[in-house]
């Protein structure tokens, strides 16, 4: 096999129209279509308005108007991951009108579907050099939001190939006994109690609150991935190497470990794992909107997270009622009066993260089965930029880009994994880890 040549990307949440003729787009538009394959993940939804939003979101609704594909394909993308954490901000029928304007465009894109066996089925791209398959896999969001699977006697539910996960907080026994003794007092727990009794819910070992789950042990959580979502993966995994020359598993995960959000949950590291076991070329990450550490497993890249490519949430042109009510505003406000009150005018939350506005791009080449290099391009997304501006992709300076590679060397420190900065970008030499 030739070398077939990779570009991935974090998140894209581009909200607005890019313009064709802006020398930064332009830079960046150069640099993909050097390469065969160029994927992001696509954490939008297309629609005009007509249809209905849910009661709830992944944070914002997102949405942009249909038109926004052209400027992704325009910009070079030719991969869509699809299953994210706002798939079904605009319920069914919106995902469902998401998809109609993804085919109309033509675009190969994973992880949502009609029903679970399209949301999990490996989509492909043929290039010159051979045949690259996507799998793509979310594990942030409701338990109503996963894909439900066709039966002979009932039609399948439209949503996203989901990865759910347990977690299990352990504490000494006494602490448990002294929580029991809280929770008994009122009556937070009766409705799980009443549940368990008359059958609705299975009874926990050890105790639930709801659906959290306490166990005696050495005090800290574990999370351990659902079983039977990881067999079903793993079965399109298998599918995927036996149809294509190259596998990309690409994982939408916000949950973290510790009171930060850039190390990953313990099931996050052993999924990803899990997936270059079983064939996958790269395990590519990405939700949390900051970057978090690399790994080299078995000679091949774990990316725990890129980031954001392109981050517009506070440039969303509607918002439902459910998002004003959020910060006490009525149907009077608009929605920058919300956006500016969830920011506090730019003063917290992701608005004001400069780790959110900073990122990488990575590269790689797949030459008989193996890779050898992973290039590693810092990019800045305007951070101190006026709203309008900001969120949109620029390559990094030297000062920024060193600064960049600098925090996500430490990040992935704890991998041992090395990367070497040489004229503003970072490699990895996969053949070092042998």
């Amino acid at each position: 096999m030739m070398a077939i040549s990779i570009i991935a990307t974090g998140d894209t949440l581009l909200t607005q129209r890019l313009p064709h003729t802006d020398e930064e787009c332009l830079k960046i538009k150069r640099m993909f279509e050097a390469s065969d394959v160029r994927l992001t993940n696509f954490e939008l939804l297309l629609h005009d308005f007509e249809v209905s939003p849910s009661a709830v979101s992944g944070g914002t609704w997102v949405v942009a108007r249909p038109p926004i594909i052209k400027d992704l394909k325009w910009l070079g993308f030719n991969m869509f991951s699809c299953a994210t954490n706002h798939s079904l901000d605009w319920g069914h029928e919106g995902l469902l009108t998401t998809m109609k304007h993804l085919d109309h465009a033509e675009c190969i894109y994973a992880g949502i579907g009609k029903n679970m066996a399209e949301a999990c089925q490996p989509q492909y791209l043929d290039t010159p050099e051979g045949r690259v398959a996507l799998i793509s896999v979310c594990s942030t969001g409701k338990d109503w939001h996963i894909a439900g699977e066709q039966r002979p006697d009932v039609k399948g539910r439209p949503g996203i190939n989901m990865l759910r996960f347990n977690s299990i907080h352990y504490l000494p026994k006494s602490d448990i006994e002294a929580l029991k003794d809280i929770v008994n007092k009122t009556d937070v727990n009766a409705r799980r109690m009443q549940l368990e009794r008359e059958g609705f819910v299975k009874p926990e070992t050890g105790f639930a609150i709801g659906n959290t789950r306490f166990e005696v042990g050495n005090t800290g959580t574990v999370t351990t991935y659902n079983q039977k979502d990881a067999d079903r993966i793993v079965k399109a995994i298998d599918e995927a190497k036996r149809q294509a020359d190259v596998v990309l598993v690409s994982h939408h995960v916000h949950e973290f470990k510790g009171p930060e959000k850039d190390i990953s949950a313990d099931f996050v590291r052993d999924f990803a794992r899990l997936c270059i076991d079983c064939g996958a070329h790269a395990y590519i990450g990405h939700g949390p909107h900051i970057l978090r550490g690399f790994e080299v497993y078995k000679q091949r890249p774990i990316f725990y997270s890129l980031g954001d490519f392109i981050i517009q949430n506070d440039s969303v042109e509607r918002q439902p009622t459910e998002f004003y009510d959020i910060y006490d505003l009525d149907s009077g406000h608009t929605p920058s009066d919300a956006f500016d009150a969830r920011s506090k005018n730019g003063t917290k939350g992701l608005a004001a993260n400069r780790k959110a506005f900073e990122s990488v791009i990575i590269s790689f080449e797949v030459e008989n089965n193996a890779i050898d290099c992973v290039k590693i391009m810092p990019i800045t997304l305007g951070f101190k930029e006026k709203r309008s501006r900001k969120g949109r992709p620029t390559i990094a300076n030297e000062t920024d880009a060193v600064r960049i590679l600098n925090d996500l060397i430490q990040l992935s420190d704890e991998y041992g994994t090395i990367i070497e900065i040489v004229d503003g970008c970072g490699y990895i030499n996969l053949n070092a880890f042998e």
